[in-house]
């Protein structure tokens, strides 16, 4: 049991790092979310005919998987220029709002009830991040693009959801990324008219660092999440994979000393943030536990 959990709080800090690669990555956010998945597809493929090998999927689905795989890279895309166009704390911070979209959207998705207390909780966050947008303004369109980041990441692990009963974990993934790595050469031309690149190939050290991010960050952590499955709930991993912004934020202010370009009232708006959060956890931990799992894609 210990073994498990330090699988499954690897793959948290593992998944928290990977903003700290998107600042490290000088490569234009776009190209570096191409690179990620070109490297991953194939890695992951490897691992799955390794294991367990294909099996026969209905085409619908995989279809499916990687029309979501689209959600995925914009909401990728958004958060590593969420990333460059502010910095680590700040994206990180956004991407907290996700649970606020998630109680907005998925009931318009599911057509269920809204959940008026998750509702509140995520106001909370947005009032958070509002008062750091409100007072930093060279931070303002990394907190766009950091909350177009938060809204992707409500939607996939919607879709998602549905999607787990009919693939497997690592299938749905693998075409998850697969839609991707077909959806992105057609962004690709679009986004680089508004945001050019300094330059389209990486240099050895983007490959470097593409590398870990693709392998480190993308593959083991996902192989990690499911080792841990064998032995912890499924509703123990979800909830442990709301720490992920505060071991990214720690460690952008260890390694980058981000704690210096901000002031009080960030502070003020993460605190919001994280309390909302909090309570979010506590919430979760105190309801009966669920049998389905989202496989995070970070």
């Amino acid at each position: 049991m210990k073994k498990a959990f330090l699988q499954l709080h690897l793959a948290v800090f593992l998944a928290g790092f990977t903003a700290i690669l998107g600042k490290l990555i000088e490569l234009n956010e776009v190209l570096l979310v191409f690179y990620r998945v070109l490297i991953a597809v194939p890695v992951l493929a490897l691992l799955i005919a390794f294991r367990s090998g294909f099996k026969s999927l209905h085409p619908k689905y995989a279809f499916q998987a990687a029309a979501v795989g689209c959600i995925i890279a914009i909401h990728w895309v958004a958060f590593y220029a969420s990333v460059k166009y502010a910095n680590v704390s700040v994206a990180l911070v956004c991407f907290a709002a996700t649970g606020f979209f998630t109680a907005l959207l998925e009931p318009l998705v599911m057509k269920k009830r809204i959940e008026v207390t998750e509702l509140m909780l995520g106001l909370l966050s947005i009032a958070g991040i509002y008062i750091i947008f409100d007072f930093y303004p060279q931070f303002q369109t990394g907190i766009i693009f950091g909350v177009i980041a938060a809204v992707g990441s409500a939607l996939f692990p919607i879709f998602n959801k549905q999607l787990l009963n009919h693939l497997s974990p690592a299938h749905l993934t693998l075409f998850s990324l697969s839609g991707c790595v077909l959806f992105l050469p057609l962004v690709i031309p679009v986004y680089l008219q508004f945001f050019p690149a300094a330059y389209a190939y990486p240099t050895a050290t983007d490959w470097l660092w593409l590398t870990v991010l693709a392998i480190l960050c993308t593959i083991i952590p996902f192989d990690l999440q499911l080792k841990s499955l064998r032995k912890i709930s499924a509703f123990t991993v979800n909830l442990t994979y709301n720490l992920e912004p505060f071991y990214g934020i720690g460690m952008a202010f260890a390694i980058f000393g981000e704690h210096r370009e901000i002031g009080w009232k960030f502070y003020l708006g993460m605190l919001l943030v994280m309390i909302s959060l909090l309570l979010q956890m506590y919430r979760v931990w105190r309801q009966p536990e669920r049998k389905q799992v989202v496989i995070k894609n970070e």
